[in-house]
């Protein structure tokens, strides 16, 4: 479980370029130029999300590849208007008729320090400062630790001065196949509900008995994030999360997204979580994979 050369103490590349992080025959390829995201994970060789590379990626977008933050909130806020107790707010409307995902994943973070390397676990941490088109100062961090059989991955926000709702979440672009004629991955989850989702593609505040898919919807854990994606006779990857909130995406022939979040979409105005200078938002998610013998 040694760490590649870009991973053993040297500072973090500034300038936004890739900063790749190894454990055993774990490949992880940080981009914090381009929102902070995971750009690649290799295990054993196996690429396990669509890259930007991927040609179903591209052309579409910030949001279509890799695994990258939601934050300050997760999802869409409905017309991109939200309210900090009497205070009303305007978002940018970027997936009309609403706002998406946060400005994390069109922000350039910087590194909050060195690259360390300690019994086998690798960690890299980076921040950005909040500033427009969202209203009030504060930082977000986000810490990546990698060992050969896991990744856990922690999001914080802070804020400079005032109290304000806050989400944080994870929008992974898991590919359905890892291998030409690979199995098509699974998906197991036992969800305590189902966001009824309205034409706007919101909640309707309705919880219903989980449905089949195809999916792109939010489900209530309220024990915490538990779902494991299985690509039969290849690998397995459990994915937990100290969040009450889940969305399936997985109406894309070739990637689906597993996104845990500390609230469901819209959840500014619906389920606000309040970061105060005492109490701020940290949520942590943790990828464990499992190769077939």
């Amino acid at each position: 479980m040694s760490p590649t050369p870009a991973a053993e103490g040297a500072p973090v590349a500034e300038g936004g370029a890739p900063v790749r992080l190894g454990a055993g025959d774990v490949e992880l390829t940080v981009l914090p130029g381009d929102g902070c995201r995971v750009g690649s994970l290799r295990i054993g060789g196996t690429e396990l999300l669509r890259t930007a590379e991927q040609p179903s990626a591209q052309g579409q977008g910030v949001f279509a590849y890799g695994s990258f933050p939601m934050v300050p909130w997760a999802g869409r806020v409905e017309l991109g208007r939200w309210s900090n107790g009497q205070v009303r707010h305007q978002l940018p409307v970027d997936m009309p008729p609403h706002a998406i995902h946060g400005t994390g994943v069109r922000t350039a973070w910087r590194p909050a320090g060195p690259v360390t390397s300690e019994d086998g676990r690798v960690s890299a941490a980076f921040y950005y400062d909040l500033a427009e088109p969202w209203p009030y100062r504060g930082r977000v961090t986000q810490l990546f630790e990698l060992t050969a059989e896991s990744l856990r991955t922690t999001l914080s926000v802070e804020t400079a001065a005032d109290s304000f709702p806050a989400q944080v979440g994870w929008h992974p672009w898991f590919r359905k196949r890892l291998s030409d004629g690979g199995a098509q991955a699974r998906l197991d989850f036992d969800p305590a509900w189902q966001e009824e989702r309205g034409a706007d593609h919101l909640p309707t505040g309705r919880r219903i008995a989980p449905v089949p898919g195809p999916r792109d919807d939010c489900f209530g854990l309220p024990d915490g994030v538990a779902a494991t994606l299985v690509w039969e006779g290849e690998l397995s990857l459990e994915i937990t999360a100290d969040c009450d909130w889940m969305v399936v995406f997985d109406e894309q022939a070739d990637a689906i997204c597993v996104e845990p979040q500390t609230g469901p979409p819209n959840g500014l105005n619906t389920a606000p979580r309040l970061v105060t200078m005492i109490d701020p938002l940290e949520a942590r998610t943790t990828w464990t994979w499992h190769r077939a013998l």
